[in-house]
């Protein structure tokens, strides 16, 4: 059976339910993509957000953590920034934690293996999905994003 992704219904009862996320393999360059995601959690989220990165000491002016177990918190959801081969390594990390509730691997991710093992340790897991992409579509903020979150349509508006 091929491992996926929970409902859109369930998606969003995560991120309500997230109050602290771990950033893992955030980078303070700008034109990077967890930046980018990063910076929107900050600006228009509520979760208290923590940066993962062992070569970076700041990232939008808040400090970063050499690993997971340095937080000075137990995050609810892990927002994973890496390539696939550190996957497993960084499910490891993870799992030393008590308390993580789910493990988000971003765009591009996706190992069935780091699913199924992350389950069976009670982790809920979502892949090959932007956080932030994700957060919006369910608070009206994809127009942020440049996307209009009207209806879909080929046809031009009347007005």
């Amino acid at each position: 059976m091929t491992w996926e992704n929970p409902s859109a219904t369930r998606r969003q009862q995560i991120l309500r339910a997230t109050r602290t996320v771990a950033v893992v393999g955030a980078s303070p360059n700008p034109a990077r993509a967890s930046n980018f995601v990063a910076t929107y959690l900050l600006a228009s989220t509520d979760f208290d957000v923590y940066f993962v990165n062992p070569n970076a000491s700041e990232i939008l002016g808040r400090p970063v953590y050499k690993k997971l177990a340095d937080l000075p918190v137990v995050p609810d959801l892990v927002d994973v920034f890496r390539r696939r081969e550190d996957l497993q390594g960084v499910l490891d990390d993870v799992l030393a934690l008590d308390g993580v509730r789910t493990l988000w691997l971003q765009f591009g991710l996706f190992d069935e293996e780091v699913a199924r093992r992350a389950e069976a340790a009670g982790l809920e897991v979502v892949m090959d999905r932007c956080l932030k992409v994700e957060h919006a579509r369910f608070h009206g903020g994809l127009h942020v994003a440049g996307f209009d979150t009207g209806v879909i349509s080929a046809r031009r508006r009347t007005s």
